[in-house]
């Protein structure tokens, strides 16, 4: 059978009208530990469509990894329990076996790592580990696979590219061997991309640099793309939607414009606080979320966030919010006293008065704030 494709200029999708590139519906993975089941991911569901980006943000440990994992179908075979279902393209890829998701991975749904050094075979050269995908699943002969290599890398902004292909990931740097593990995912022309922390191990600037090149080929490819990141501003201006995750739940969701301006969370406000401002004196302490994430083994009653929460009352702390709808069309969110509200107004003066400790850090980290004004 001939797999060959163009990666130069790719069709447009056929799909169906109203059909989504990905749907994600209830979707759940657990771990099973000799200390007891880790709840990674609890129920999460979303739709992507092509040429969209859906941003996915959450401290380390909020699942936000393991999902797009579990998206991938990229998890160990032991001792892992994963429910729900993932269709791609309206095909459920949700119990396919390895064997099957090699005909996905890389021409259909590709995945950018986080660390390139990690990702990135130390004993190879870069031409070859782009041209593997290529000829595997384009039938591409060695002088073409070779050729089309050093256009990736060209087109991924990397100097000298006749020259690096035939270099070891040790001689890149940290931004150069992240531009390889983009060009490697976008090889085989991908439908979907997953961007999983793709600038976690880089500088500020080269962070902004790759943050743009997702971007720019995301729109010129016409690919969907999931970014996951722990930071609410490298998706502000780069998504469509956002959803935020904390303990493995989805706690609010939102067209990213919506949720910058009518975030009705308390994680979420959080999240946005402890992002440095460009206007504040140099040397100022971040704010910070105080408290740690739940125990995903044992998770506290109620709302997770409850412990940490500087609006948190008794009922947070006894029922688990459900994902309801806010005002705005898809904006979602779990909270019983939500952010920007009379009751959640109440909430914090209650707790000033009780001299609750999630509250007072809250106080400190914005003495401004005494009156909870906004």
């Amino acid at each position: 059978m001939n797999r060959r494709r163009s990666v130069s200029k790719l069709e447009a999708p056929s799909q169906a009208d109203g059909q989504h590139l990905l749907e994600v519906r209830d979707l759940k993975t657990h771990f099973i530990t000799p200390l007891g089941r880790v709840r990674a991911v609890n129920g999460v569901s979303f739709t992507l469509d092509r040429g969209k980006t859906l941003g996915i943000v959450g401290e380390s440990g909020s699942g936000k990894t393991v999902l797009s994992r579990s998206v991938m179908n990229l998890l160990p075979k032991n001792n892992v329990v994963r429910e729900g279902l993932v269709n791609f393209e309206g095909r459920d890829i949700t119990g396919l076996s390895p064997k099957e998701m090699r005909q996905v991975w890389g021409i259909d749904i590709a995945m950018v790592f986080q660390d390139p050094m990690t990702s990135l075979n130390p004993v190879v050269k870069v031409g070859r580990q782009i041209t593997e995908s290529l000829r595997f699943h384009l039938d591409l002969d060695k002088n073409e696979a070779h050729q089309t290599a050093v256009e990736l890398l060209r087109s991924v902004n990397i100097p000298e590219p006749e020259k690096r292909v035939d270099e070891y990931p040790h001689q890149l740097s940290g931004g150069m061997r992240q531009r390889v593990t983009i060009a490697i995912a976008l090889a085989c022309g991908p439908k979907l991309l997953m961007a999983d922390e793709p600038t976690t191990a880089l500088d500020v600037t080269v962070q902004a640099q790759i943050l743009d090149l997702l971007h720019r080929q995301q729109r010129e490819r016409d690919m969907g793309m999931v970014l996951v990141t722990h930071d609410l501003g490298v998706v502000a201006g780069r998504t469509d939607e956002i959803i935020v995750m904390y303990g493995g739940n989805v706690v609010e969701k939102a067209p990213t414009p919506v949720l910058f301006s009518q975030m009705k969370m308390p994680y979420t406000e959080a999240l946005l606080r402890s992002i440095p401002r460009l206007e504040n004196e140099s040397h100022t302490r971040l704010k910070i979320i105080g408290g740690r994430p739940p125990d995903l083994i044992n998770p506290p009653k109620g709302c997770n966030f409850s412990p940490r929460c500087p609006y948190a009352q008794p009922k947070c702390h006894e029922e688990e919010p459900p994902l309801v709808d806010a005002a705005s069309p898809g904006h979602q969110y779990a909270c019983w006293f939500p952010v920007g509200t009379p009751e959640n107004r109440a909430a914090f003066e209650r707790n000033i008065e009780a001299q609750l400790p999630q509250t007072l850090v809250t106080l400190e980290a914005n003495p401004t704030e005494a009156t909870h004004g906004r």
